[in-house]
């Protein structure tokens, strides 16, 4: 908290508010990452949809269009979608390189410290029957927290819209097909897969 004694006595009071407001939304980063990196079951995918809830839908720190752009520029970018997400939004929503910091540092702890926790633990009880019950809960969680995520990809911003831009909509689809069955059926490196779509979308759109 910045020292009243140091401003000049007719500091106006609007100071105070945009100091105290400056503050916060770095407090409110570290606590959202940090709740969503300590339910975050699933890995980054799973993350997607928690992610788009709180930083969206909640504080409106970003829009539709700019989180699917995020989600674009970490499934590019090397490391876990999840925490590169993290560290995008944490610097789109502040405007400097501090918020991506805490952003990362809130979504990587809690894996940090449980890991540290459960591992000494794990491999002691790991056929113990409650321990196997909780786990059998989980695997589902997971999958639905994933199938989540996809679900919320697949938006306008993603597609476009069928009814006022069909082309593109119909281009996207095609480019959503091959990627899903070169990748599901015939075993394609992703790698390749995206850049190959990126081509594809240089050309077409």
């Amino acid at each position: 908290m910045m020292n009243e004694e140091f401003l000049p006595a007719n500091t106006p009071s609007s100071f105070f508010i945009h100091h105290s407001s400056f503050n916060m939304i770095y407090l409110h980063l570290f606590y959202t990452f940090f709740k969503i990196g300590l339910f975050g079951f699933g890995g980054g995918y799973a993350m997607l949809s928690m992610i788009q809830g709180e930083v969206v839908t909640r504080y409106g720190w970003l829009t539709s269009q700019e989180f699917t752009d995020i989600v674009a520029i970490s499934q590019m970018t090397p490391g876990p979608i999840g925490i590169n997400s993290a560290t995008y939004v944490g610097f789109t929503a502040t405007g400097n390189v501090w918020g991506a910091i805490i952003a990362t540092f809130a979504v990587v702890l809690p894996s940090f410290i449980l890991m540290l926790t459960i591992s000494r633990f794990f491999l002691k009880y790991q056929k113990h029957p409650a321990v196997e019950a909780v786990f059998s809960g989980l695997r589902p969680a997971v999958v639905g927290l994933l199938a989540s995520a996809a679900l919320v990809l697949m938006n306008v911003e993603n597609f476009g819209s069928p009814t006022e831009d069909t082309r593109s909509f119909l281009i996207s689809v095609l480019i959503f097909l091959v990627a899903f069955i070169g990748t599901r059926k015939y075993k394609l490196n992703p790698i390749g897969m995206i850049v190959a779509c990126g081509v594809a979308g240089l050309l077409l759109y």
